[in-house]
């Protein structure tokens, strides 16, 4: 079994939840939401709320980077 380090088993404390920031509207969220998609452009994650993730369904679907959007 592998955890990350800091993790409890580490004598560390949990992570503090992150804040996640849509890269299309800029609605903040705390800790990943269940209805937001996470896409990976150019090695950098980026994050977009459930509204923007259905506006633009067809163009993530077709794997076009964020800007063709």
């Amino acid at each position: 079994m592998t955890s990350l380090s800091g993790g409890s088993d580490n004598g560390g404390s949990a992570p503090e939840p992150q804040t996640l920031v849509c890269a299309r509207c800029g609605t903040e969220a705390r800790s990943p939401q269940p209805t937001w998609t996470c896409s990976v452009e150019n090695g950098t994650r980026r994050y977009f709320c459930d509204k923007c993730s259905r506006e633009n369904l067809r163009a993530i679907e077709g794997r076009l980077d964020s800007a063709w959007w």
